[in-house]
């Protein structure tokens, strides 16, 4: 291998290990919680961690195809198009999942103070799960169209050949640019006016209330940082034009430009989910903490607890 290779080779490997080491420790910390819900029954019960630990396990999966893609693009120049066609799949569910995941957790927080009474009829345990489970399916239909659309303009034979596994090399014809203007425009539509009508109800009724506005400010913080978390998620969308714009101004860093940006849109936003949510309630905090300082077999949250 002759010197001219090696530095490629060099920035190849760091940047694979960058984000590898990345995804371990965002993993690692969403991870944490995932324990934490699991290991203690308290948060069975409760729609609002059950929505927030589907959210963080959504995050890891997602987390961990992204990278692995990543990784891929450079080990593997030439993928088999039905294994890549699987990864692409889950990783275009996985990220259609989160801002219908952050509308749950929006209205959920909005029925919790707008409509109290209500809150254990309509955010039942059985009806989130079954919501869950809605959100899986509505995502799943855009990802598998991509496949269709490959199926009818495609010869079966595609799926024996390889290719580089990235989604513009096979979901890159005019078709599929359409269905993601069409799909998403839609899908992000409805999330932003579910986010700004949950805020501003939660608003008023915190101007309205003599009392527990506590928790009506903290509902109202939570659905703006979820429209922070949501901005951050749409990041991909807008990554080509940000790449496009920064590689006319420095043509020289192309690889280091394209690297972080890719770094922003998939990698740092999954580890928004624990730190907007789970570090700001006092009960998973509480649980998470006894588990990082070692005291998590010695102590136990009991389930008269006060809410957070």
């Amino acid at each position: 291998m002759n010197s001219s290779q090696n530095p490629f080779d060099e920035e190849a490997f760091m940047r694979n290990l960058v984000a590898v080491g990345l995804g371990v420790i965002i993993t690692y910390i969403n991870g944490i919680f995932v324990i934490a819900f699991f290991k203690n029954p308290v948060f069975y019960t409760d729609t609002r961690y059950i929505l927030y630990i589907h959210l963080v396990i959504n995050d890891i999966i997602m987390l961990f195809l992204s990278v692995t893609l990543h990784v891929l693009v450079y080990t593997v120049p030439l993928l088999n198009v039905t294994v890549c066609s699987f990864l692409l799949l889950f990783a275009a569910i996985t990220a259609e999942n989160t801002p219908l995941n952050l509308a749950g957790m929006a209205l959920e927080r909005y029925i919790a103070i707008c409509k109290p009474l209500h809150h254990p009829q309509l955010c039942s345990v059985k009806r989130t799960y079954i919501f869950i489970g809605l959100m899986w399916l509505v995502s799943c239909i855009p990802a598998l169209t991509d496949i269709f659309i490959v199926l009818v303009n495609e010869p079966l034979s595609i799926f024996s050949s390889s290719i580089n596994c990235y989604s513009k090399s096979l979901f890159g014809t005019n078709r599929h640019l359409m269905r993601v203007i069409c799909v998403e425009t839609m899908f992000l539509s409805c999330v932003w006016m579910t986010l700004i009508f949950t805020y501003f109800r939660v608003l008023q009724a915190a101007k309205a209330a003599t009392s527990d506005q506590a928790s009506a400010r903290k509902a109202r913080n939570t659905i703006l940082l979820h429209g922070l978390q949501l901005l951050l998620c749409m990041l991909s969308y807008v990554t080509p034009l940000i790449n496009y714009f920064f590689l006319a101004l420095f043509p020289k860093y192309r690889s280091i430009i394209l690297f972080s940006t890719y770094l922003m849109a998939n990698v740092i936003p999954r580890l928004l989910s624990p730190l907007i949510y789970g570090f700001r309630d006092q009960k998973m905090f509480r649980y998470v903490r006894m588990y990082l300082t070692c005291s998590l077999f010695l102590t136990k949250i009991e389930p008269n607890e006060v809410q957070s």
